[in-house]
């Protein structure tokens, strides 16, 4: 009879390895785990970020006027960041999707200047601010990181301010695809074939269109061939196309 051969399990893997692999597979690495750190380093940084929080389909995950307390990385999911008009209507301001921030909107006043409500389940990983703020004045890797992203978010809205004053109807949505388009490129997806995970109503709210005007656009594009639309799979034909359409450059 064959001797039985008894193997041991490997060892469980420690939670930085474990966060890791989380962190790369949700593109989350350029937040969570910046280059250049040291084991030392690398550990403060994993002890701040090790909290997650998973947020229901039309949930909010915080509120406008609700102090801030943590910037959030998205995980898993998507968002739609929107304030509140003083005659009471909703107005959508931006998109966060996996691998992206939420929450910097806080960090002038110490309170939340939009309401962020999930798009679909998603999962968000919790870095508190004023602890991720105190060891980046000690990790000047840290720092310099935290600053870029800082200044990602402000050239964004810079771009949303451009768009909403310069461009027409058409251009208005060819610069929302294209740019959606960038973001899922850096993350590792495709950025020609793609699903919408926001309503054409939370886009014509972005882009300070019509329901009617949006649609309008997305067929006139349609029937040019420079995308095609099946409900929200959306899919880029000609991007070169598009983007010679545009006077100003969408990052």
């Amino acid at each position: 009879m064959a001797e039985q051969v008894t193997r041991k399990s490997p060892p469980p893997k420690r939670l930085s390895e474990q966060l890791q692999v989380g962190c790369q597979q949700c593109s989350l690495s350029e937040l969570c785990l910046p280059e250049g750190l040291s084991e030392d380093e690398f550990a403060r940084v994993e002890a701040l970020i090790s909290k997650r929080r998973k947020v229901l389909r039309n949930r909010s995950l915080f509120h406008t006027s609700e102090p801030m307390e943590a910037i959030y990385a998205v995980k898993t999911g998507c968002f739609k960041n929107e304030v509140m008009s003083a005659d009471g209507r909703t107005q959508v301001v931006g998109f966060s999707m996996a691998g992206e921030l939420l929450g910097l909107d806080g960090i002038g006043s110490g309170a939340h200047r939009c309401e962020a409500v999930a798009l679909e389940d998603s999962e968000v990983c919790l870095i508190p601010f004023n602890q991720i703020e105190a060891l980046a004045a000690q990790i000047p890797t840290l720092q310099r990181h935290l600053h870029r992203l800082l200044s990602r978010e402000i050239v964004r809205d810079q771009g949303v301010i451009m768009m909403l004053g310069t461009m027409n109807a058409e251009e208005r949505l060819i610069a929302f695809l294209l740019n959606l388009s960038h973001r899922l490129s850096i993350r590792g997806y495709s950025p020609v074939d793609f699903y919408l995970r926001m309503s054409r109503e939370d886009i014509s709210s972005l882009l300070g269109l019509t329901i009617e005007t949006v649609s309008r656009a997305f067929t006139r594009l349609k029937e040019e061939g420079l995308i095609a639309v099946e409900k929200k799979h959306v899919r880029l034909l000609d991007p070169a196309a598009l983007k010679a359409r545009l006077s100003t450059p969408v990052a």
